[in-house]
């Protein structure tokens, strides 16, 4: 996938990059620089700059000065952290338990991504929403279904990694379910808690999400494409994806009650 840095909308930027698994196929990656209410910036999430586009950040953000922070939202995405914190290191840095756990030698802030006093701070920018249901990070280290979702009001640019995905790809990604279609990652069912009432939680968490930020415009979504929307698309977009994962949290609710 291309390193480019798009504008999607004033005061939001999409950064793709690359990853690939098992070195061969690149699922594509993304992080966000996004323009606060009092002209500052804010990076989304963590990613090595590739020159041409960090001149591009240098030059919104007057070489990192007007940078107020990193919030690295989803606590599997953790390779770029060390290299955006040493590029811009007045940039204050924020990141989930286990961000803090596996780059314990980073100057993390104590505010931790997955803690109510993140929106506190930052609530004049973003909205956060985190899955229902379910562990931030599950005990299987291959499930990486939940993050924590930020909603630019400004925009109305939704910035999701994993939780929710959009796949604009060929073969043989083109082959995948969440191809051409907004989707939950496909680990839910390794996702959910495993105790009564956790599919329910999961789904009413869901619903929530769509009817709070209906007004959404797009989302960036893991790992490669943004999804533009219609006038209050989001709600029946995610209440398509909920429909698709029934067969799931029925299942969960036959097996924990």
């Amino acid at each position: 996938m291309p390193e480019t840095m798009t504008r999607l909308a004033d005061g939001f930027w999409r950064i793709t990059g690359e990853v690939r698994v098992g070195g061969l196929l690149d699922i594509g990656t993304q992080c966000s620089l996004v323009r606060r209410k009092n002209g500052r910036y804010v990076f989304l999430d963590s990613y090595t700059l590739p020159a041409p586009v960090r001149q591009q950040v240098d030059a919104l953000t007057d070489e990192g000065r007007k940078l107020d922070a990193i919030i690295n939202l989803h606590p599997y995405h953790t390779l770029h952290c060390e290299w955006m914190h040493r590029t811009y290191p007045d940039a204050t840095l924020y990141g989930t338990a286990r961000h803090h756990e596996k780059l314990p030698d980073l100057p993390w802030h104590a505010t931790r991504c997955e803690e109510p006093a993140l929106a506190e701070k930052f609530g004049d920018t973003f909205a956060f929403s985190q899955p229902k249901g379910m562990p931030l990070v599950c005990e299987d280290e291959s499930v990486h279904f939940s993050s924590i979702l930020a909603l630019h009001r400004a925009s109305g640019t939704i910035h999701v990694d994993d939780t929710l995905v959009y796949l604009d790809k060929g073969f043989p990604l083109s082959a995948l379910p969440m191809t051409g279609r907004l989707s939950f990652h496909p680990t839910l069912d390794k996702a959910l808690s495993p105790k009564a009432g956790a599919a329910d939680e999961f789904r009413d968490w869901a619903i929530e999400l769509g009817i709070d930020w209906a007004d959404a415009r797009r989302v960036a979504a893991a790992h490669n494409a943004v999804r533009e929307l219609g006038e209050e698309e989001f709600p029946t977009l995610i209440g398509e994806a909920l429909g698709r994962v029934k067969p799931v949290l029925d299942r969960h609710r036959a097996e924990h009650g």
